[in-house]
């Protein structure tokens, strides 16, 4: 019936255009004759709707919904029929209102509300009010545009249901529709906003399939960085939900670690059947450095849970490293003087070297353990000579004094490391010296070694137990100082009962005391124990106000900070308890427990309220303000944008700011861009490491070393070999010099010190808290760094790691292919399949990734089980691939 009646009008309509043109509006002038037809044909259907017969009105209200319809497909432009009944909008408004309830009146509606995209005035909502009066139709046919304006609305009329608690079941209805519209779409990051600002995610589940989940996920998980908590939680969670539901395992695995929830990667175990994938779960869980114990509910098979929990314990780890080095060609020992490069600066440099022996012979103590870490050789300390083991090796450890020899017999663990066996070996005949000192190092040694690698037998917690009670100090600090790094992150109970009681025993002395802490901080990180929070406490109301001047005390809030790592709010009862001590030490505490339980987080508001405490200008003796200055890296390390802001409020604080916050802030800038040496970074560390107050000078070296940590960075050690040259008078200065020299060549260029892995994604507790603890030594460089506790600086231990990537196949033996290295592109919500690295170079593996690089795999020949390229990945046979012939 419609189409000869709309045929009917259009002929009628045809006629005035072709007639001479009468006076026509200026307007009309510069339409071409389609379109003025067009127009005319509408004002005529506006006047058909208004018809008292119904059966015109249908005509009219289908042939302008088919006008308009066909016109919304593109959206380069306002459509024409929409530009052409604009004018007509409040007429048509006008009548809807006197039509009575009938269909035609929700076809009306409809219309209206795609008409009122262009027309209706800001926040008025119409385009809503009237498709909630309309037809139930399918709303996709209106077209996309239509669409978005419509999520749009429905966000803000929520808001303003939920303020005034009115019934939202229809708007609820209308986002199912839009949601599933929008997946059908490719616009997952608009059905995910929507879901958000409606706060029902959950609907996400059911509208994913197999070809948008990955897409969604991607942009959940990159999304929860900007959220507020609790929220972003949720949406990792509907990630983890998603990635279980497609058994995406090892995404689901990596979602979980990211919350912290021990129950989510257990399920993760259990919901998967296939032994190899399980492997490679091992393989991050080892990456990420947390104890974690196999049952048999996830695995059933004993032989296999035995071989898995190896890998979690990473007893294999020496093993890649060595084949790693091996492969890049670089197990050659080096001694300090092949860092130091002395040949290389003008002759005054060398002829100020006789500044002062013990300080030269400890740094390069420090820079041989720090270039030779992982590699079991090195030129000072494992040398063996024809004569019986102990001939050079010994006389090394004996060009140090008194403290130095500790740092010295620990730095033998650090040669060793990870090779537990042969280290401990080693190790051992330092046990039998009769200088507390050395014993002490070999103890610290011990911890070193087992940093970091489990074992069933607790060889450290056997050999170090036994010196916890010693008379001596400094063997008690070692044995404390070495479970601590051995245990961290081990929720170990045994060692809380024996390290209990030191807090509380009023014998005991101040630094036994404050390392103890530190120990029990670090084994317990991030769990929120709270019998060690107590004891922690309690050491802190004991202690008189003489010693809470101690630059050493200060590691006491630090240890309680660090039990709440990264845990947000369950800090605030604690924080009101630290409200209650001495002044001296109040806001110290303050500040470190707010940094430590929001570090990770990227909590805008805490970065604010420490850069508040930064601001006062303080009288002399407040020591608050440098970790506030700290807490802000490690707030705002947990994202690029939070990263770059911080950089600059730095440059601030750095103007304006008293002495204590300038000392702290090349801290800052090291930890924020640990082992990626940023260019404007570097220049404003550059131009510190020149600064008239020595301390920031220091400061600036050492932070010099963290970004360049492991990096083998030219333009770095330039910078460290004319420092070194510059302070050649200066002992302290130039310590600090060496030390960043060895840092800077890490491991040979083979490690890193980020604590961030898995593309930035994941952060490693213990990494992080062993980082934190070598800053806060270093606020106060005189009394810690440089004397008698210069072996916190070994806490780095926690945070080294090797930059490889490995492959490995089904029996996680090496297997060599090729890759393709480049810098990591932001992927999140672009369309079809975007590269995801840039400028990339072919190599085989095992190769090495700097910050901010990303690997992919340059054969279709395996299948990498693991999604991010990174630490160790097993490769699995492609069934489906073919070699060309």
């Amino acid at each position: 019936m419609s189409d000869p009646k709309s045929g009917a009008g259009t002929s009628q309509t045809k006629a005035p255009a072709n007639d001479p043109k009468r006076k026509d509006d200026k307007k009309d002038e510069d339409l071409s004759e389609e379109d003025l037809a067009l127009k005319q044909q509408l004002e005529l259907y506006v006047e058909r709707v208004q018809d008292p017969d119904p059966g015109l009105q249908k005509v009219a209200l289908e042939s302008m919904r088919h006008e308009i319809r066909t016109s919304t497909s593109s959206m380069t432009s306002v459509p024409k029929p929409l530009k052409f009944l604009r004018p007509h909008y409040v007429t048509l408004k006008a009548f809807y209102e006197t039509m009575p309830q009938s269909d035609l009146k929700k076809y009306l509606a409809d219309i209206l509300s795609v008409l009122a995209l262009t027309m209706s005035a800001e926040g008025e909502r119409e385009s809503l009010k009237y498709r909630l009066l309309g037809s139930e139709g399918d709303i996709g046919s209106w077209g996309h545009e239509y669409v978005r304006n419509l999520a749009g609305e429905i966000a803000q009329e929520y808001m303003k249901r939920q303020s005034e608690e009115a019934p939202i079941e229809d708007l609820m209805e209308l986002v199912q529709q839009i949601v599933s519209f929008h997946m059908k779409h490719n616009a997952e990051p608009e059905a995910v906003d929507l879901l958000m600002e409606v706060e029902d995610l959950d609907l996400l589940v059911e509208h994913v399939d197999n070809t948008n989940f990955r897409r969604t996920c991607l942009y959940l998980t990159s999304a929860a960085r900007y959220l507020p908590g609790p929220d972003d939680m949720l949406v990792l969670d509907i990630a983890y939900t998603i990635y279980l539901k497609f058994e995406e395992f090892a995404n689901a695995l990596q979602i979980a670690l990211s919350l912290d929830n021990m129950q989510h990667v257990r399920q993760v175990f259990t919901s998967c059947g296939d032994l190899i994938r399980k492997k490679q779960f091992c393989y991050i869980l080892a990456r990420h450095g947390i104890t974690f114990e196999l049952d048999d509910e996830m695995v059933a098979d004993d032989d296999d849970r035995e071989v898995l929990q190896d890998i979690i314990n990473n007893t294999k780890l020496s093993e890649s490293y060595l084949t790693l080095a091996r492969d890049i060609e670089v197990m050659e020992p080096k001694s300090p003087e092949d860092i130091y490069k002395a040949h290389l600066l003008d002759g005054r440099a060398s002829a100020g070297a006789s500044v002062d022996s013990a300080r030269q012979n400890l740094a390069a103590t420090f820079v041989n353990a720090f270039v030779n870490a992982g590699f079991g050789q090195d030129k000072l300390m494992t040398v063996q000579t024809d004569s019986s083991s102990g001939g050079l090796s010994g006389n090394w450890l004996f060009k140090n004094k008194e403290h130095g020899k500790t740092s010295a017999a620990a730095s033998l663990g650090m040669i060793l490391l990870w090779d537990v066996d042969s280290g401990l070996a080693q190790i051992d005949k330092y046990f039998h010296s009769n200088d507390n000192h050395v014993i002490a190092g070999a103890l610290l040694g011990v911890g070193i070694v087992n940093c970091g690698v489990k074992n069933d037998c607790d060889p450290a917690l056997a050999l170090l137990s036994e010196y916890i009670g010693k008379e001596d100090s400094s063997i008690r600090i070692g044995a404390i100082m070495g479970l601590g790094i051995a245990y961290a992150g081990a929720q170990n109970e045994q060692i809380r009962s024996s390290l209990t009681p030191i807090l509380n025993d009023a014998k005991a002395p101040l630094d036994v005391i404050a390392f103890t802490a530190i120990s029990l901080g670090l084994i317990y990180v991030g769990s929120c124990n709270e019998e060690v929070a107590q004891a922690i406490i309690f050491a802190l109301m004991d202690r008189s106000e003489s010693e809470l001047g101690e630059p050493l005390t200060r590691f006491l809030p630090l240890g309680l900070g660090l039990l709440y790592l990264g845990k947000q709010e369950s800090v605030e009862a604690t924080a009101e308890v630290s409200k209650t001590f001495n002044e001296k030490i109040r806001k110290y505490c303050d500040m470190t427990l707010l940094s430590c339980a929001y570090a990770g987080t990227g909590n805008v508001l805490k970065v604010q309220n420490l850069l508040g405490h930064c601001a006062q200008h303080l009288e002399k003796g407040e020591t608050h303000q440098g970790p506030a200055v700290l807490g802000i890296a490690m707030v705002a390390m947990a994202e690029e944008l939070g990263l770059e802001m911080s950089i600059r409020s730095l440059e601030h604080l750095l103007q304006y700011g008293e002495q204590n916050i300038r000392r702290a802030v090349p801290l800052a800038l090291g930890l924020l861009c640990i082992s990626n040496p940023k260019v404007n970074v570097m220049d404003t560390l550059s131009r510190l490491s020149h600064d008239t107050d020595s301390e920031v000078a220091m400061a600036a070296v050492i932070s010099l070393g963290l970004i360049g940590a492991g990096t083998n960075n030219a333009r770095i050690a330039g910078m460290l070999r004319n420092l070194s040259s510059y302070y050649y008078k200066d002992a302290s200065l130039l310590f600090c010099v060496r030390i960043a020299q060895g840092l800077v060549h890490l491991g040979k260029g083979l490690l890193t010190l980020n604590p961030y892995h898995s593309d930035r994604f994941l952060l490693s507790p213990t990494a992080l808290a062993g980082l934190v603890t070598m800053l806060h030594a270093c606020l106060d460089m005189k009394a810690m760094i440089l004397g008698k506790y210069h072996y916190v600086l070994y806490f780095l231990v926690l945070a080294m790691q090797p930059r490889m990537l490995m492959t490995v196949d089904e029996n996680l033996k090496p297997l060599s292919v090729p890759v393709r290295v480049g810098q990591a592109v932001d992927v999140v919500g672009q369309a079809g399949r975007p590269k995801t690295i840039t400028g990339f170079q072919t190599h085989s593996t095992p190769v090495l990734l700097a910050a901010g690089d990303r690997a992919e795999l340059a054969t279709e020949k395996y299948i990498p089980l693991s999604p991010i390229l990174e630490g160790h990945v097993i490769l699995k046979e492609n069934p489906e691939y073919r070699e060309d012939s």
